[in-house]
């Protein structure tokens, strides 16, 4: 898994948006597969347009759960954007899910300009998901 810095750092190296792009559908590439049977309809992420399934685990850790992700998605670009979404989330207690705030970090790698406003909201989807998640495990 690529950390948040060096997607940032590596982000900031390349100037042309071309190259971005090719380094978001690398980076969808470098995500751990899948199991088919994480494929079900309840880890579908409603609000994509693309088909976006995410899986989430969550770790006991001396009363503060950390949440780890799974997720895949059928089109490249959106593959990209969830191997984002878990450098931002993956490893993360529940307060720390709850209280993190992608729009500010997909602003500042240049991405909120730069992808459709459909990917645009399915991010969010994919966001909202993470954080229901996260504040139903609270609940557990």
């Amino acid at each position: 898994m690529t950390s948040l810095s060096d997607i940032s750092s590596d982000f900031a190296l390349l100037d042309d948006w071309e190259d971005r792009y090719r380094y978001l559908i690398e980076l969808g590439r470098t995500l751990a597969p899948l199991p088919e049977e994480e494929r079900t309809e309840a880890n579908k992420v409603r609000g994509c347009a693309s088909q976006v399934w995410l899986a989430t685990r969550i770790e006991p850790n001396n009363g503060a759960s950390t949440l780890h992700f799974v997720a895949d998605s059928d089109a490249h670009i959106v593959r990209g954007l969830i191997a984002i979404l878990i450098a931002i989330y993956d490893g993360k207690t529940v307060d720390e899910v709850l209280y993190t705030d992608a729009d500010p970090i997909l602003s500042k790698l240049g991405l909120k300009e730069h992808i459709t406003p459909q990917r645009s909201n399915g991010f969010a989807s994919m966001v909202a998901r993470v954080r229901s998640d996260a504040a139903a495990s609270k609940e557990l």
